[in-house]
């Protein structure tokens, strides 16, 4: 059967009050909304309409729940968390470590007795975190290393004063070097810098970096001595447009500015943040899952595959994801393992073996692993995640 979830809204402070609000057709509660998730992560997993947690059946039996093939694959836990994000203010400058570097960091959390909610523990789990943004309206993130050249471009326009050796590591390639180095000084040293660089910003005025300057004018005013914001000059600024894409694979530096979208990663809460936030900064840690290998064009688009299917390659063992398009017609989809539907435009019915599930935006809908195809029917569009 294809039934629908009852799920979880995170209220962390950079969500935006009035984007899901808009989405789900609600009244706002004032309060920011960040993140709505779907799934079955232990921190907030989707309730089922018999009132057990999705988390909880999976638990209980997992071949079931995810098909054989899956759960055997995945050691018995649900492979991927989806989320509608809808961010007002910055996140934190981040990265998320790889299978071996999660299992490993996780091991240490727990050898060194810190509780797994605690705010300074940096492995919740032993999972990797490999994840994909949406843009379901124009959305600005950092993504990616810039290619060195395109980041001494921007540095020599700017011509901050106080950052001629960050300049002249990164003519040298020592992107690596640079990086570490301003993320490990301390927050007195950092104020000056990015005081220079506020006053820089403040007096450019070329056309070839106007988004960065938008940025770095809002994080010198807002991060007035935080590293993240010297970090925020070596990434790639970004504004997707609906549909367009981000992949951010492990290692990969990044914070999402403003915007909403939806996303999907690996079943996993492990995040390594370095700056541009209140909450714990291991900043060693940090380092160490980091890719610096720069990234020259960070913007997944979807590739069709049907009449109204798209998908987004991203290659991710965890997870597959489609859009689906409709204007009164139907597509039937076949998938491994579980899958969860979100619509996210007009209404669709979402159906499997003799059930169907009507959604309308920002509402979603799970069909276990041996469930069979599944047919969506309506005007609108949902995206269909499923195992990779």
């Amino acid at each position: 059967m294809v039934v629908p979830l009852q799920n979880t809204v995170r209220d962390y402070a950079w969500g935006s009050p009035t984007a899901l609000p808009a989405l789900l057709g609600v009244e706002p509660s004032g309060e920011p909304q960040a993140e709505l998730w779907m799934g079955a992560h232990e921190s907030a997993p989707s309730v089922l309409p018999d009132g057990n947690t999705l988390y909880d059946v999976v638990s209980a039996d997992p071949a079931a729940v995810l098909g054989e093939e899956t759960a055997e694959r995945f050691d018995g836990r649900f492979p991927f968390l989806a989320k509608l994000l809808a961010a007002a203010q910055p996140l934190s400058i981040q990265a998320h470590p790889s299978r071996e570097q999660a299992i490993d960091g996780y091991r240490r959390d727990e050898a060194a007795g810190i509780p797994r909610d605690a705010a300074d523990r940096n492995y919740k789990d032993s999972w990797p975190k490999p994840e994909i943004l949406i843009a379901l309206e124009p959305f600005d993130a950092l993504v990616g290393f810039r290619p060195l050249e395109q980041t001494v471009a921007l540095l020599d326009e700017l011509a901050p004063v106080g950052l001629d050796e960050l300049t002249d590591l990164l003519r040298n390639g020592k992107l690596q070097d640079a990086f570490t180095g301003f993320m490990s000084t301390d927050r007195d040293a950092i104020r000056p810098l990015v005081a220079a660089l506020g006053e820089a910003v403040a007096q450019y005025t070329g056309h070839a970096f106007a988004l960065e300057r938008e940025t770095l004018a809002k994080l010198c005013a807002d991060f007035p001595d935080d590293p993240g914001v010297l970090a925020a000059l070596l990434l790639n600024r970004v504004r997707l447009q609906r549909f367009d894409a981000v992949y951010l694979p492990a290692g990969n530096v990044h914070a999402y500015l403003r915007g909403l979208g939806f996303e999907v990663m690996a079943n996993s809460d492990n995040v390594l943040r370095g700056g541009l936030t209140s909450k714990y900064v291991d900043v060693p840690e940090l380092v160490s899952v980091v890719d610096f290998e720069p990234l020259a064009d960070p913007v997944l688009t979807a590739t069709t595959v049907g009449a109204g299917v798209t998908t987004y390659e991203t290659g991710c063992e965890y997870f597959v994801i489609h859009r689906v398009d409709l204007d009164g017609d139907e597509r039937t989809l076949d998938g491994a393992g579980p899958r969860i539907v979100c619509c996210v435009d007009g209404t669709v019915d979402a159906g499997g073996k003799g059930s169907a599930v009507t959604l309308s935006a920002g509402r979603s809908a799970f069909a276990a692993g041996p469930e069979g195809p599944c047919t969506l029917r309506g005007s609108g569009t949902a995206f269909v995640v499923s195992a990779g």
